[in-house]
């Protein structure tokens, strides 16, 4: 994406997705918000990971995104992707794409957090290929 495609929001005035404020002031997210806020503030973060090195996997940011993938795409064929496609009205087809459209951007910057930028770029270009080559 070009930087002139890229539409630039004022600070004091976040979008945010419906669920995301419940999201994140979820008692599990408690450690992660201490962590930005050291960072941001330019305090010593240090005592911050403890905390979350203490949550059980199942409670960590990185489970949450994992699993809603999982359960997202468990199923994922793209047969009844093409029929819903065929078949949606251009006004649901533009919802649709409202909700998915920044997701990819979303998985890479997730990814590379996670993996590092080599392997998510390795990961992504993999996906790519393996995309285009489905009917």
């Amino acid at each position: 994406m070009a930087d002139d495609n890229i539409k630039r929001i004022p600070t004091n005035q976040p979008r945010q997705e419906d669920g995301a404020h419940e999201l994140a002031t979820s008692p599990d997210m408690k450690p992660y918000l201490n962590f930005a806020k050291a960072v941001i503030q330019n305090h010593d973060p240090a005592p911050e990971p403890e905390a979350i090195r203490q949550l059980p996997l199942e409670k960590r940011y990185i489970w949450r995104v994992a699993s809603a993938l999982k359960w997202g795409l468990a199923d994922c064929e793209s047969l009844s992707a093409k029929a819903d496609r065929q078949t949606l009205t251009p006004e649901d087809f533009a919802k649709v794409m409202d909700l998915m459209k920044f997701r990819p951007m979303q998985l890479a910057i997730v990814l590379k957090a996670q993996v590092g930028a080599e392997e998510m770029q390795r990961m992504m270009i993999e996906a790519i290929g393996v995309a285009k080559k489905q009917e």
